[in-house]
């Protein structure tokens, strides 16, 4: 006997379904819906950006970026802070043992800038939901081609506030209960 049959007449609608046959399949939209539930570039818990600037020299950006096991650092300005570009420290290590630059060569030498002149950017601030965050990794904000890291900035895009990267997006849904 059900919860509602023993209810007074229209009370039965209040409760809703009584049985599992009666509760409806709730489809969910999206494999990513499963995936994040909700989650945030801050629930990744991004590591502080550690930048360097263009006139550093390699060895020290090297050493800071093995220092904290980090595969990018984020390149500023020496005068405004703004943000340049990034070393991609596997590229790096790749450039330096085919000879294209040297360890006491300047990061920009070996950094990649930023495109400015008519790309899209897409704002990854610590409120980016994570399947946004996945969008951008696979290249679907614009377009463009697939990325392995995405700078978080505060929404103005005024401060670094760290580097996401894939494989911190897979290490998040690999350690996620189900």
């Amino acid at each position: 006997m059900s919860l509602g049959s023993s209810l007074p007449s229209g009370m039965q609608d209040l409760l809703g379904p009584q049985t599992d046959q009666d509760i409806p399949a709730i489809p969910i939209s999206s494999s990513w819906a499963s995936k994040y539930r909700g989650a945030t570039v801050e629930d990744l818990d991004p590591p502080p950006a550690l930048s360097s600037k263009p006139t550093d020299p390699i060895s020290t950006a090297l050493l800071n970026a093995y220092e904290r096991d980090y595969t990018h650092l984020t390149v500023v300005s020496e005068d405004t802070r703004a943000l340049l570009g990034y070393l991609n420290i596997p590229r790096l290590k790749q450039l330096l043992k085919n000879g294209s630059v040297r360890d006491n060569d300047s990061v920009d030498k070996a950094m990649q800038k930023f495109r400015r002149k008519g790309s899209v950017y897409k704002v990854i601030t610590m409120d980016t939901p994570l399947e946004e965050l996945e969008e951008f990794f696979n290249g679907g904000v614009n377009g463009s081609e697939p990325r392995d890291f995405a700078v978080v900035t505060d929404g103005a895009r005024r401060f670094v506030l760290g580097v996401a990267t894939k494989s911190d997006l897979e290490e998040f849904v690999k350690r996620r209960p189900a």
